[in-house]
């Protein structure tokens, strides 16, 4: 796991939503226009909780295209034209990174399709493009992704200006490679894009590679997990945004006498300092809100132990004590 910089606070608001879409097609421009309006509401619940405006906002799967009962070849849009004018345009008047998944018709004449997910930056114009590498099957038979859409190849990590994002869509959860690799390239965001909602296993993958996971879903919940593996946020409600902000510099710690299950930081920084503490796991999540002091400062100043140097260090001891590494024959 990769160790906190010493840095400020790196304070991003991410919007996601919960919608269902099994319904007849409605056109480009109906289907266009109903997604535009969840930006707008997420937007629009930015800076009524936090008084600014939005970093990321985030689409289901097939946002753009819907449901493929018939086979991806139903509906399916190349990039570039109305998608992007429309949807670069909601990006551009947000001022938001923008995540729009989609079967994309990669071919001018429409016999490669995947099923994408395209990053928009904040100007509106293209970052970069999540191809969904574990297409499924969804019962013995049945071809890949009802039949058409091309599985994609690597795992891509996008940089924007507050951090690097990964991007994972449905099926893909079921596998490791993609969320280890993600992990090995850095990304400290990982988005989902699904119809499947899933709360198990999203929160093991987060608290395994060390990064926020956030869902985006038709049914059921919307989440956002945070490294410890935690739900910190979360919508039910049919057709609903949620927004919430979290902070990229941040510090994960477990249990040791002097932490006081957190209450040692809040005791001598006060509202400078945020945390969630877990007395049923024995750690938790650390950061600042002072852009002068920096979480690890705040660490360094109160002699705490970072999760990951705790385990480097009782290994090292093992290790030591038993005179080399444990057997796993």
């Amino acid at each position: 796991m990769p160790q906190p910089a010493d840095s400020p606070p790196r304070k991003v608001i991410i919007g996601t939503m919960m919608h269902a879409m099994w319904e007849d097609y409605p056109g480009l421009d109906a289907r266009l226009s109903t997604l535009s309006g969840f930006v707008d509401r997420m937007a629009a619940e930015a800076e009524r909780e936090y008084n600014a405006g939005l970093d990321l906002a985030i689409l289901p799967e097939y946002a753009v295209t819907g449901e493929l009962e018939n086979g991806p070849d139903r509906i399916a849009f190349p990039l570039e034209g109305k998608v992007l004018d429309v949807m670069g345009a909601v990006a551009r008047t947000h001022h938001t990174y923008l995540i729009v998944p989609m079967i994309l018709r990669e071919t001018a004449e429409g016999d490669v399709l995947t099923n994408a997910a395209v990053l928009l930056d904040r100007g509106g114009k293209p970052v970069g493009i999540y191809r969904k590498v574990h297409v499924v099957s969804t019962e013995p038979g049945a071809p890949l992704e009802g039949g058409g859409a091309a599985p994609g190849k690597d795992f891509p990590v996008f940089r924007c200006d507050f951090g690097k994002i990964g991007i994972q869509i449905c099926y893909d959860m079921t596998f490791e490679d993609g969320w280890a690799t993600l992990a090995r390239k850095g990304a400290e965001i990982v988005v989902w894009p699904s119809q499947s909602p899933q709360i198990v296993q999203p929160a093991a993958r987060a608290r395994q590679n060390g990064y926020y996971i956030i869902s985006c879903t038709w049914r059921n919940n919307a989440s956002i997990f945070d490294p410890t593996g935690h739900t910190i946020a979360q919508t039910t409600e049919p057709s609903s945004v949620l927004v919430e902000q979290i902070d990229l510099s941040y510090a994960l710690i477990d249990w040791q006498p002097a932490l006081h299950e957190g209450e040692a930081f809040a005791r001598k920084y006060g509202e400078a300092v945020g945390y969630r503490y877990s007395e049923a796991e024995d750690g938790g999540i650390f950061w600042s809100n002072d852009p002068k002091m920096p979480i690890m400062r705040m660490v360094r100043e109160l002699g705490m132990e970072l999760r990951a140097d705790s385990i480097e260090r009782n290994r090292r001891l093992q290790d030591e004590a038993r005179g080399g590494p444990p057997s796993t024959d």
